[in-house]
């Protein structure tokens, strides 16, 4: 009695567990033309632990012969009240043959158990052609072009034109470069005579025109002093052509060292040279022709006791430009900067010009 009684309970449990798992299938047109598409709903309604198997179709795979299933789109699940969850799956379909089709239950399995869903219908309608007005109709057309759109080829046609005008400016730009001659410079080596070597070429000239010396005692003796400033001057390094005899002698002190004997003789005479010419230029002082030549002699001893042989003989000459030689060169300089840089903006521009024309067209 305990036995059935169970036997019974479970059975009207798997009864009721049974009715809670429903499947339907729902068309949203039950008619459609040639070629038109139709959707199909497939809804289970289970448990939400539950596991469900839909209908697996290939794409054009057939439903029924002249039925074709495009795809299967899975479109979640949704809750219920109790516990319960609806699943869907949406199958379009489509059709060339005008008839009417009946299509059959979609099979859902639930937790390994099969349950079916109501069979649908589906009429496909021709389109009627009117075969007495064959005029109307027009044979297959053949290959068409992609539409022109000016948005795709907008940037592109910009882009050339600001290229052909940045190419019209820089030649412009090279033109007058071409025509504005480059300012050429020559840095010479000028190859000069040492201070020593430049007084005693004067006093050898001074010794040629000796008798006409001896007869204008002032002409000698500023020709002979000028000679010494101008080897002070260079030689020491301070402006002994503007000074007076006494600075000169003052500055030359200090030069100077004192700690020999021919330093202090020296010193001593070139002193009494430049007095005696002093008295001679300012004062009309008459000299001997045997002074004249000891004070020659006198400026030749410091000469040669005061020269530096191991100076450069060599002067490197850079020219000066004038202020309009230097504009002409900056502009130079500017113009060559701004055509390399139209130069590489242009190159850049053309190659991005022929990519999107190659994305384009092809």
């Amino acid at each position: 009695m305990k036995k059935t009684l169970l036997l019974i309970i479970l059975s009207v449990s798997t009864l009721v567990a049974s009715a809670q798992v429903t499947v339907e299938a729902a068309i949203d047109s039950i008619e459609m033309l040639i070629g038109e598409q139709v959707h199909v709903t497939v809804t289970a309604t289970m448990k939400e632990d539950s596991k469900a198997e839909f209908p697996v179709f290939k794409p054009t795979q057939q439903l029924i012969p002249g039925v074709e299933v495009l795809k299967s789109t899975e479109m979640g699940t949704r809750g219920k009240d109790g516990g319960f969850v609806d699943r869907q799956v949406v199958y379009t379909l489509t059709s060339f043959d005008d008839t009417l089709y009946y299509l059959p239950p979609f099979v859902v399995k639930v937790d390994g158990k099969p349950y079916e869903s109501k069979s649908l219908a589906l009429k496909v309608v021709g389109i009627e052609v009117d075969t007495t007005r064959v005029d109307q109709f027009f044979g297959p057309k053949d290959v068409q072009d992609n539409p022109f759109l000016w948005s795709d080829w907008s940037l592109l046609f910009w882009l050339s034109v600001l290229m052909l005008v940045l190419m019209a400016v820089g030649y412009y730009l090279y033109m007058r470069l071409r025509d504005n001659k480059p300012i050429i410079t020559h840095i010479r080596i000028v190859k000069r005579l040492l201070p020593h070597q430049k007084a005693m070429k004067e006093i050898e000239q001074i010794k040629a025109d000796k008798m006409q010396n001896a007869e204008d005692p002032k002409e000698y003796y500023t020709k002979l002093t000028d000679t010494l400033r101008k080897y002070i001057e260079d030689r020491y390094g301070f402006n002994a052509m503007e000074m007076t005899s006494s600075e000169i002698i003052e500055r030359l002190e200090k030069a100077l060292t004192d700690d020999t004997k021919d330093a202090t003789m020296m010193k001593a005479e070139l002193r009494q040279l430049f007095t005696t010419a002093d008295l001679v230029k300012f004062a009309k002082y008459s000299t001997m022709i045997n002074e004249n030549d000891a004070n020659l002699v006198s400026a030749i001893d410091f000469i040669n006791q005061t020269k530096l042989e191991n100076m450069p003989t060599e002067e490197t000459v850079k020219p000066e430009l004038t202020e309009a030689d230097q504009r002409t060169v900056k502009t130079r300089r500017v113009l060559k900067s701004v055509i390399a840089l139209i130069t590489v903006v242009c190159v850049v521009l053309l190659a991005y010009v022929f990519y999107g024309l190659y994305q384009l067209l092809n």
